[in-house]
């Protein structure tokens, strides 16, 4: 004889409990598709290097769907890299690149993106070529690498790029020592203390630049950002090149130049190298060398872009 015990009235409870909480939430997404129906024919008549779309807030989409943050996070960061990427594809010119990038959407969705799934390093390493140095915000891009940091809390590269934002752009050397020295200790690399004992004194930035930029580039994943990192790299080696030639003058006359023409009128260099950000090199009063587009494409473009790009809210936890 076979036993068929009673319904559990605790488990029919609790399923039709379940039951309404999928019909609410299917009730909402519902309402979210048609909302966004009248969004997505407007897109659609838009170039494609135009498109980033309508991106919800994150606390919605993890009340919505609590189970797929992580597919979500990946999903929308793949809309921005997408984005970005044709623009990069389009825009040959990288002064009329920064004229078509929507910076402001592109740094919510990025912040969207981590608050959903805080471990895709993709997310920091695309918001940290973007933000500082296409639109200048070292603070916020540190936030969001620091933010980071407290999830992937075994990963030196946010540290180190942390490191570099405070050193090269924002003068805190005493900082940046601390999160070099922090990148040696989790990575295990000599390379880094030795570097947060540089930075404690006046350190020459532009070889600074070019070692920061050679370990973005190895490490980088998406195709967009690798060739943006090229060219800054090949920006700052021009500006390396200079750098040598007239510190080779003053070796060998005695003297500084007056002006990066002396350099290329007695030798020290075949021609002045172009600054692949649109803008001219020269020289400054006191003997350095710098252009006029300060490596940024909002600069390099002529008149200088605003561009905010504050996120609505801090990042924080939740």
């Amino acid at each position: 004889m076979d036993f068929c015990p009673a319904a559990d009235p605790v488990s029919v409870g609790e399923m039709m409990r379940r039951l309404g909480i999928f019909a609410f939430f299917g009730v909402l997404l519902t309402l979210y598709v048609q909302l966004l129906g009248p969004v997505r024919q407007v897109m659609e008549q838009r170039p494609f290097v135009e498109k980033l779309g309508l991106i919800p807030h994150p606390q919605a989409l993890k009340l919505l769907f609590p189970d797929f943050r992580a597919l979500l996070g990946a999903t929308i960061l793949g809309r921005v890299t997408l984005y970005f990427g044709g623009l990069v594809e389009h825009f040959d010119d990288p002064r009329l690149l920064v004229k078509a990038v929507d910076y402001p959407a592109m740094s919510r969705a990025i912040h969207t993106a981590v608050k959903l799934d805080p471990y895709n390093m993709d997310a920091y390493y695309f918001g940290q070529a973007v933000l500082v140095w296409d639109v200048g915000k070292y603070r916020l891009a540190n936030e969001l690498l620091e933010y980071g940091m407290r999830y992937r809390n075994w990963d030196w590269q946010l540290p180190f790029f942390v490191g570099f934002n405070k050193a090269y752009f924002l003068g805190d050397l005493e900082g940046a020592a601390k999160m070099y020295m922090r990148a040696g200790e989790l990575s295990g690399a000599a390379m880094f203390k030795t570097l947060a004992g540089r930075y404690l004194q006046e350190v020459g930035k532009t070889e600074m630049a070019i070692g920061y930029l050679e370990t973005q580039l190895a490490g980088a994943r998406i195709a967009s950002v690798k060739k943006v990192l090229r060219l800054r790299l090949t920006a700052f080696k021009a500006l390396r090149q200079i750098e040598e030639a007239v510190d080779g003058y003053r070796r060998r006359y005695g003297e500084w130049p007056l002006g990066l023409e002396d350099l290329t009128a007695r030798g020290m260099l075949a021609e002045i190298p172009e600054d692949p950000y649109g803008g001219r090199f020269y020289l400054t009063e006191d003997h350095r060398v710098r252009t006029t587009s300060k490596f940024s494409l909002t600069l390099g473009a002529g008149k200088k872009k605003k561009v905010d790009v504050t996120p609505e809210e801090t990042l924080r936890d939740d």
